[in-house]
């Protein structure tokens, strides 16, 4: 049970510049896992489990992809209280991402604008920190968390040679993830949401769906593979999309990404930094995707819903838009760790 109310810290960690903020609280996490220090922002876990793409999840709330991207606080995470909790991107490669500042605060409507650009230790790394994790292999819970590994392609990787990438990700991360989630939606890589497009988006999933069940067979485990999208799309777009993830056997959709629209933040400090917008002002364009993704694949296709979470009422509206479980990040950062119970038990009255 925490001791320390996230109203105390918040001032202190916003007086940081965003940066500087992330990492200070990364390495206290990592460095106060599974000790005492923990309590700091332990919650219960909600029980609330659903199956899902052949995975129990304990409850609906998820931690998203981007706050941990090299795996070193999965233990810190599980400790607020996630069903699941979602680490990475990573490359195969390590690399710096792009230059500094990159990360800005708009704090007059909850939100982020981040240009980190897949900033990581790299695959080597990353899966050492995976393998450190106690959590799901310690025994402490009958319903343990899920872990999702999130993977991407390095920067310096042509756009046309980025199945390379993602099969190499893929290779590495395939035996220690619960599920994989194939980032194609990151605004910070040149060129990355191409990918979307038909063509491209086709030739990928068809390359990792054969290597998905190469890996299968080898490590005599079926592990479900997502895609993450982004929420700058149109119906047409989406439905181009939904065929493509249902043709190759994907196992379900995380909508969405971060948003390159500025509309919900025009003339405000720091909103025409370039990158990928967060937060509150997300929410609407992110859970109309997942309303257009419903009624494309039909209601038994998984849809993890995210962007723009900052209250209970938030994630019940993902629900209500047709996702089936929900993550969270801009939120935590603005409410801290009560958000994760707050969702959670929301959506637990949801029926």
């Amino acid at each position: 049970m925490s001791f320390i109310p996230y109203s105390l810290t918040r001032p202190i960690l916003f007086g940081m510049d965003p940066e500087a903020a992330h990492d200070f609280t990364m390495n206290l996490m990592a460095r106060g896992q599974n000790t005492p220090l923990q309590c700091a922002w332990s919650r219960p876990m909600v029980d609330d489990p659903i199956e899902l793409a052949g995975l129990k999840f304990p409850n609906r709330v998820g931690m998203a992809a981007g706050l941990d991207k090299n795996a070193r606080c999965i233990d810190a995470l599980a400790a607020m209280g996630f069903g699941f909790v979602e680490v990475g991107t990573v490359t195969p490669r390590p690399q710096p991402g792009n230059p500094k500042p990159r990360m800005f605060r708009i704090p007059e409507k909850k939100a982020l604008i981040n240009r980190l650009g897949f900033n990581n230790d790299g695959l080597d790394a990353f899966l050492a920190n995976v393998r450190r994790s106690q959590i799901r292999s310690s025994g402490k819970s009958g319903k343990p968390m899920l872990l999702g590994l999130n993977i991407g392609k390095n920067a310096a990787t042509p756009i046309e040679e980025a199945t390379s990438d993602y099969l190499k990700a893929l290779d590495g991360v395939y035996p220690h993830a619960d599920y994989v989630t194939v980032n194609i939606s990151s605004p910070n890589t040149k060129n990355l949401r191409a990918l979307q497009s038909d063509e491209a988006l086709d030739s990928l999933l068809d390359a990792i769906a054969e290597r998905r069940e190469q890996l299968a067979t080898q490590h005599a485990k079926r592990v479900p593979v997502f895609v993450k999208i982004a929420p700058d799309l149109v119906e047409e777009q989406i439905g181009v999309i939904a065929a493509t993830l249902q043709r190759h056997g994907m196992d379900g959709v995380i909508a969405t990404n971060t948003t390159i629209s500025r509309e919900a933040v025009q003339g405000l400090q720091h909103a025409q930094e370039a990158g990928g917008l967060s937060g509150a002002p997300v929410l609407e364009a992110s859970n109309q995707v997942i309303r257009q993704l419903r009624s494309a694949l039909g209601s038994r296709f998984p849809i993890i819903g995210v962007g723009g979470i900052l209250s209970g009422a938030d994630a019940v509206s993902k629900i209500r838009a047709g996702a089936d479980v929900v993550q969270i990040y801009s939120g935590l950062i603005y409410r801290g760790p009560d958000l994760v119970t707050e969702a959670a038990r929301a959506i637990a009255h949801v029926r």
